[in-house]
């Protein structure tokens, strides 16, 4: 069938929007009608070229929500009709990582930077040429074809424009506080860096107790939404926001600092190593340019070890996805979890550009590509009564 998909063609580049072939699911796949798709500074790094990628060219996208239209005949637990959101992650089941409850480190997540799919190849082609997807999914497609490892089944009653939020970023941020730092009531957090990912740091270090969510960023806008979703205080500064965590712990520093910001240089993380206190977390969430290798400033094993701090990597914020996936949208459905509010524009997909433009300025907790309007599905009791009625 033909498509429309934005798909970058070389590093540095920009999207390209343009009409594509995409082949029937194979038997381990589906193929979904999208509906919406979270617009995460990841997939800027493909353009900019601070991440490398497999080949090119490339359509973007790893935060995407649909609607499944045909399944491969080897699927055996989604059907024609099923809401989906997208995993990142794929998850085989089978690995030592999935057996053990951690799929984000799925052995099948080495792929996610090659371009093709799980089970092999590409079902995307533009002008002659195979198009890789990004983190295997490629959800900058009005269709697309996935792997079932790469896709959960979600609650029909749950707005997929919502719910494509929680493929990464609320995750990811969230889980940094609540299982990678292990926020606990009463802890002081540094959160530098509030995007997507950075404002539900702040949340989860809000609903988890702490009396300090410090959020740092240089845009004064994005400290306003911070405190929206529960940031005590907030600085354009990280050395004055240091300053204050150790004001309100007798000169010891703050419990954890997480990093969320766009590009995590080295000497950012030295600036929230000397921010945190003894036996204290430096959670390290976004990423740095895959050239770097300076070293970190002032780090040395001495004062690691006579401090006993720690250095935590978190990807998808330490949770298996198909566990937090669920969880965060019973969270929401409780009104616990914020999401609605963490869509601040919606854009078309020939906007996709104007939307990252507009991230980089500063508009933009997060951006939504939607590709169509779609109504909850109602519950089967309120159908039936209604019939009834």
């Amino acid at each position: 069938m033909k498509t429309r998909a934005a798909l970058v063609w070389e590093q540095p580049g920009n999207w390209q929007v343009q009409e594509v072939d995409l082949d029937d699911p194979g038997p381990t796949e589906v193929l979904v009608e999208m509906v919406a798709t979270g617009l995460c500074h990841s997939d800027d790094h493909f353009v900019t070229g601070d991440i490398h990628v497999g080949g090119l060219p490339l359509v973007g996208g790893h935060e995407g929500s649909g609607i499944v239209r045909k399944v491969g005949s080897e699927v055996h637990d989604i059907a024609e009709g099923d809401h989906i959101i997208t995993s990142f992650i794929p998850a085989c089941g089978k690995c030592r990582w999935c057996a053990s409850g951690k799929q984000n480190l799925c052995d099948a997540g080495a792929i996610i930077l090659q371009g093709d799919q799980p089970a092999g190849g590409f079902r995307m082609h533009a002008d002659g040429r195979d198009v890789g997807t990004a983190s295997a999914l490629g959800t900058f497609a009005e269709w697309q074809v996935y792997d079932q490892t790469s896709v959960v089944k979600i609650d029909p009653t749950i707005p997929l424009d919502v719910a494509c939020l929680v493929a990464c970023g609320v995750q990811t941020g969230f889980g940094s506080a609540t299982n990678a730092a292990e926020v606990r009531s009463g802890d002081v957090v540094l959160v530098i860096g509030i995007g997507g990912v950075g404002i539900n740091a702040v949340q989860g270090a809000a609903l988890s107790g702490a009396a300090h969510v410090i959020a740092v960023d240089l845009i004064e806008q994005k400290l306003d939404w911070a405190r929206q979703f529960g940031a005590t205080e907030g600085f354009t500064d990280i050395d004055e926001a240091v300053e204050f965590a150790k004001s309100v712990t007798n000169g010891q520093g703050a419990d954890s600092a997480i990093l969320t910001a766009g590009l995590v240089h080295n000497d950012l993380i030295g600036k929230a190593y000397w921010g945190i206190r003894k036996a204290g977390t430096v959670v390290i969430t976004g990423v740095s340019p895959d050239a770097e290798d300076a070293p970190i400033p002032g780090f040395n094993a001495f004062n690691m070890a006579m401090f006993q701090k720690r250095i935590q990597g978190a990807l998808y914020g330490m949770a298996s996805p198909r566990e937090a996936m669920p969880m965060l949208l019973r969270e929401y459905q409780a009104g616990r979890l914020k999401l609605d509010e963490l869509i601040t524009h919606r854009y078309s997909l020939d906007e996709i550009n104007q939307a990252y433009a507009d991230m980089k300025a500063g508009k933009n907790i997060r951006g939504v590509v939607e590709f169509q309007k779609v109504a909850p599905v109602e519950q089967a009791a309120e159908r039936e009564l209604a019939s009834v009625g």
